[in-house]
C-alpha cells in the first residue's frame, strides 16, 4: 500500500506571502535576463570581469530566463526551483572564484524555496517543518 500524504491547504496569508516572495526572484531574473540579452556594455564588462567569454553571455542568459519561466509556472515550479538552485550555485562559485561576497545568490535561493514552500501545499507535506504528531 503506497503511503498517503495529507496536504493541508495554505492559509490566505501564507499563500499570498508565497506568491509575493516567488514573484521577487522571477522579476529579478527577468530584469537581469533582458539586461543580458540587450548586451549593453556594462553586461559585457561584467561577463569579462567574471572570466566568461562574451559569447557565453547569451547562452547563460537564455538558461536563466528558461529556469525563471519554469519557476513562474505553477505546474513546473518545483523543477524551476531545482534548476534555479543549480544556476545560483554557479553564481555563488563564480563570486567565490573572483573573491567577491557570495551571500546574495544564496539569499535569492532561500527566497525561491521559501516562496515555493509557502504557496505549495504538496511541498509542505513533503518537507514538514514540524515533527509528526504520532
Amino acid at each position: 500500500m503506497p503511503p498517503t500524504t495529507q496536504t493541508v491547504p495554505a492559509s490566505r496569508v501564507s499563500l499570498w506571502s508565497g506568491r509575493i516572495l516567488s514573484a521577487l526572484p522571477v522579476l529579478l531574473f527577468a530584469f537581469t535576463g533582458v539586461f543580458g540579452l540587450l548586451k549593453p556594455d556594462a553586461a559585457m564588462q561584467g561577463a569579462l570581469h567574471y572570466g566568461y567569454p562574451p559569447g557565453a553571455m547569451v547562452r547563460i542568459t537564455i538558461v536563466e530566463l528558461a529556469c525563471a519561466l519554469l519557476y513562474a509556472v505553477p505546474r513546473t515550479s518545483v523543477l524551476g526551483a531545482i534548476l534555479l538552485t543549480g544556476y545560483l550555485g554557479g553564481a555563488t562559485a563564480t563570486h567565490v572564484r573572483v573573491g567577491e561576497p557570495f551571500f546574495l545568490p544564496i539569499l535569492v535561493g532561500i527566497v525561491i524555496w521559501l516562496g515555493l514552500y509557502l504557496r505549495d501545499s504538496r511541498l509542505r507535506a513533503l518537507v514538514p517543518l514540524r515533527g509528526s504528531e504520532n
